[in-house]
């Protein structure tokens, strides 16, 4: 992923905020005739590591060798940007579109699972990550257990090891003060008022 230094977000925790909050990726891997593969997974991301799940129907895990690369994509807010809402654009004319977004995209090598005391492990972790907050939460083991395991034989671990993370918020930090609130104003008037708060801070 391509970072100007004025899109770099460095702070790690931002980053794992922004990464809990979407709570899904898409995996990337290039299988063994080079052909790359991609998948949208849940995920939680803990410590160094990465865990998910695949269905055993896709062939995607099938194609991922012990330790090789892969990419968690991660993709947050994004907006279409118009010119008109420059303010250079009445001084001189020189503006084009753009596509304001944020991005996480996580680096590592990648395991496949098939252990089902794993596989249980990472469902009940995952399930209580999005269960916890609610009112009446469900957990795995309010299921009957020989369901629960034949829902397990259905389904296949992944484990990345986090190697690097690149983290960027493109929200027109490059444009003037002046371009900056005419394109908060422009996405207030659309009701893109998530997207006109990273305007102003420039988060992800």
């Amino acid at each position: 992923m391509y970072v100007p230094h004025f899109n770099r977000i460095d702070d790690l925790g931002a980053a794992r905020e922004f990464v809990a909050a979407a709570s899904v990726a898409t995996l990337v891997t290039t299988g063994p005739d080079g052909v790359p593969d991609a998948t949208l997974l849940p995920i939680m991301w803990h410590g160094d590591r990465v865990i998910a799940h695949f269905a055993r129907a896709n062939e995607h895990w099938k194609r991922i060798a012990d330790g090789a690369p892969g990419l968690f994509i991660v993709y947050g807010p994004d907006a279409y940007v118009t010119p008109s809402w420059y303010a250079a654009k009445a001084e001189h004319g020189k503006v084009v579109p753009t596509w304001n977004y944020s991005a996480v995209q996580l680096r590592g090598p990648v395991s496949v699972h098939d252990d089902v005391e794993w596989l249980r492990d990472a469902v009940t972790a995952l399930t209580d990550t999005h269960e916890t907050p609610r009112d009446d939460p469900w957990a795995v083991t309010d299921a009957p257990e020989k369901y629960v395991d034949g829902q397990l034989r259905a389904i296949v671990g992944v484990e990345m090891t986090v190697q690097k993370v690149d983290a960027k918020a493109k929200w027109s930090q490059n444009r003037s003060d002046a371009d900056r609130e005419g394109v908060v104003t422009g996405f207030e008037a659309e009701g893109r008022v998530d997207a006109a708060a990273r305007v102003r801070d420039g988060s992800l």
